[in-house]
């Protein structure tokens, strides 16, 4: 199976680029269009949005320089509002153990509920958790429920006194002091226009990506997916080929493709064979039929004594209102 390399480059310019560019587009399109085309406004700012999103998870692999608060200066600013970027980078490394990728408590992005917690929960929180497993149900519901999630998890942790929490939503609240005053004030518009529109469906976007992207297997290879054309590739970064890059986290987003094109075979044999042609074919299959089970189909079954409710270290799983443990500090990139 193909290994991990090393980047080539000291400075990824179409990285640089791309972020100059996002931040630009947003501004644009808040100065100039909404004053003038509000939907069209809207829609680019929706698109920019998701963008956003997928350069954030870009830079937190060590993208586009070998400095990583170089690296953090090209996102600082929270245009999306909802993630601050250290928390989202923490979270994000530690879903990168492969070996631990769907466990309801070791991977926080999963979207699997431990039996235990499941059938602990109210029958209404069961029902919004089987719709967020069809792919229209994950479109409207899942940036709700994942940011609930988050924002209750975080308090908790910050009221116990975890600094890096605390650091990390401090500089988030710096960010969105200069953010918020230029969408309010600079373009104009409602701050709850801009939640309820390009915020949610910006996150929804993305969540067509995460939607697919991990199932169970008992072999992990075959946990993650490839997903091989898509129209949203560019915005998605080329993360659709998502197994590609969880063996390859280093390797530049616009480098994907080729890796994917020059060992197609070999990466799905490697995966096996965990790959859908595109996007719409998972929607006609899953518009509103679950893909996977609320519960975990093998793992964590019963409750285990002193690790499910250890303080400090317990988070909420970012994806589906669950618990997960997030590390205080980040992995080294």
């Amino acid at each position: 199976m193909v290994t991990a390399g090393k980047r080539q480059r000291k400075i990824e310019w179409p990285t640089v680029l791309l972020a100059v560019a996002c931040y630009a587009i947003w501004a644009g399109a808040g100065f100039f269009l909404w004053p003038h085309y509000p939907l069209l406004a809207l829609t680019l700012l929706s698109l920019t949005l998701a963008l956003h999103s997928s350069l954030m998870h870009e830079v937190l692999h060590g993208h586009p320089t070998r400095n990583a608060n170089i690296n953090e200066a090209f996102v600082f600013l929270p245009i999306g509002l909802v993630w601050p970027y250290r928390r989202f980078k923490w979270i994000h490394l530690r879903h990168h153990a492969d070996e631990r990728l769907t466990d309801p408590l070791d991977d926080p992005e999963s979207y699997y509920k431990a039996l235990w917690q499941h059938e602990e929960l109210p029958e209404p929180m069961k029902r919004l958790l089987k719709i967020n497993n069809t792919m229209i149900g994950r479109f409207i519901l899942g940036p709700w429920l994942s940011s609930i999630g988050f924002f209750i998890s975080e308090a908790r942790l910050a009221w116990e006194g975890d600094a890096a929490v605390r650091r990390a939503w401090l500089l988030h609240a710096i960010g969105l002091a200069a953010i918020i005053p230029i969408v309010v004030y600079g373009f104009g518009m409602p701050l709850w226009l801009y939640i309820l529109v390009p915020t949610w469906i910006g996150q929804s976007i993305i969540s067509i990506r995460t939607y697919a992207e991990h199932q169970w297997s008992e072999h992990p290879e075959g946990r993650t997916i490839i997903v091989e054309h898509s129209p949203l590739s560019f915005l998605f970064l080329n993360n659709n080929l998502h197994f590609v890059h969880h063996k390859r986290p280093t390797v530049a987003w616009y480098e994907l493709p080729r890796l994917f094109r020059e060992r197609r075979e070999e990466w799905i044999r490697g995966n096996n064979g965990y790959v859908v042609p595109g996007y719409f074919a998972l929607l006609r299959q899953y518009a509103f039929k679950p893909k996977e089970p609320v519960v975990h189909p093998v793992l964590r079954r019963v409750p285990e004594p002193g690790r499910a409710f250890r303080p400090r270290v317990r988070a909420r799983n970012v994806s589906g209102l669950g618990t997960a443990p997030v590390p205080a500090e980040p992995p080294k990139e």
